[in-house]
């Protein structure tokens, strides 16, 4: 099990707090120290069974400023890879499936 983490964001961290009292302790990938690739995030979408929009931080000013509201897959697949900032979080990642925790909550419906 890993969370994709974020300890400044409060969703992230009540996300990791409620696996913690759960009795869970995952793996914690701090992703923007550790950016994904590209072919982790391809995986990462094939997981969560989400289109690749549903990942992202549209609300990002880098989004906008990047222009992505019109890009397709392939693209915003390498915009995270380059601005990890732009993922949606937390996800969490269990076997072969993922789950992003809006709300924190969630990610319980995985363990």
């Amino acid at each position: 099990m890993i969370l994709w983490h974020n300890p400044r964001c409060s969703k992230s961290r009540a996300a990791l707090a409620l696996l913690q009292q759960a009795g869970h302790d995952p793996a914690v990938r701090l992703y923007l120290k550790q950016p994904p690739l590209k072919d982790e995030l391809e995986i990462l979408r094939d997981k969560l069974g989400l289109p690749v929009i549903a990942m992202l931080r549209t609300g990002e000013a880098m989004f906008r400023d990047l222009g992505l509201a019109q890009a397709d897959d392939d693209a915003l697949l390498d915009a995270i890879a380059a601005h990890p900032i732009l993922l949606e979080r937390p996800v969490l990642e269990r076997a072969e499936r993922a789950v992003i925790g809006r709300p924190p909550e969630a990610v319980l419906d995985l363990v």
